[in-house]
């Protein structure tokens, strides 16, 4: 990278690669911790069903980018726990679709309030600017990674609602 805050394309790729690397390496030390406090495998699944509504089994496997037989193994564990509820597809009854129970909203609130407090932490030395910065940059390169990852990476990417970020950046130049 080129002092005065600049970059060509192969220069910011070069460090991105190495941050996102450290990145990934960070988030699954912290997943795996988030194993160890139980609720792990609920947290993506329950956070699906509660911002976006009812879903199939198999839909929750697409959109999250697990395989079918996780999410059922996982959906039966919410069911069994009353987290998760299942009634029949008002458009095709032999289907069933998944929905958050009460206790399911609940458990999925505890967990984002958790996650959000210890972010909150790692961000308080942070500037306002550069906190905004950051979120906006991030939302930024991660839709740019949901509308590319078939030519970057082949296979599909779930359906994913635009982020308030991308929501906010609506009509921003790429």
């Amino acid at each position: 990278m080129k002092p005065g805050g600049t970059a060509t394309a192969a220069e910011a790729a070069l460090a991105l690669g190495d941050e996102v690397s450290r990145f990934t390496r960070l988030i699954h030390a912290w997943k795996l911790r988030a194993r160890e406090d139980n609720g792990g495998g609920d947290r993506l699944l329950l956070a699906r069903l509660v911002n976006y509504g009812p879903r199939r089994a198999t839909d929750l496997a697409a959109e999250t980018l697990l395989d079918l037989s996780t999410v059922s193994r996982q959906v039966r564990s919410l069911v069994d726990r009353g987290l998760v509820e299942r009634t029949p597809d008002p458009e095709d009854r032999r289907g069933t679709l998944l929905s958050a129970s009460e206790a399911g909203v609940l458990a999925f609130q505890h967990y984002r309030d958790l996650r959000n407090q210890r972010l909150a932490r790692l961000l308080e030395a942070w500037t306002a600017e550069d906190r905004y910065e950051l979120v906006r940059l991030f939302g930024r390169l991660n839709d740019d990674f949901a509308e590319n990852h078939h030519e970057l990476f082949g296979g599909t990417l779930g359906a994913t609602a635009p982020t308030a970020s991308a929501a906010a950046r609506q009509g921003e130049p790429k």
